[in-house]
């Protein structure tokens, strides 16, 4: 796989955002796994690629997962949230990331 080069412009847009959430910290915690909101078309080696790249990080798996935005209405109207595509990054072990740190 380390023949596959992605353009670093391509690897900055595949993660969106850390999720922070308590079933993301409890998985943090037990499983040393991150998950990452990304982008709809990401692919697992994209996405591993760039958590290596961003975070200095070694990454042993890549889960992904495709999530429907609910159905909400406002009154009469019916209207969708955005479909999410969510990353689950299982980290070598001895391997940390540490958001607060990476802030400043």
């Amino acid at each position: 796989m380390s023949a596959v080069k992605f353009s670093e412009e391509r690897l900055m847009k595949v993660l969106v955002a850390p999720v922070i959430s308590e079933k993301a910290t409890m998985l943090a915690e037990k499983n040393e796994q991150i998950v990452f909101r990304v982008a709809p078309d990401a692919t697992k080696p994209e996405i591993k690629a760039a958590v290596e790249l961003l975070f200095k990080v070694e990454v042993e798996s890549v889960q992904t997962v495709n999530r429907e935005g609910k159905v909400k209405r406002s009154g009469r109207f019916v209207g969708r949230r955005n479909h999410t595509k969510r990353a689950f990054v299982c980290l070598k072990p001895g391997q940390e990331i540490n958001f607060a740190e990476e802030a400043k």
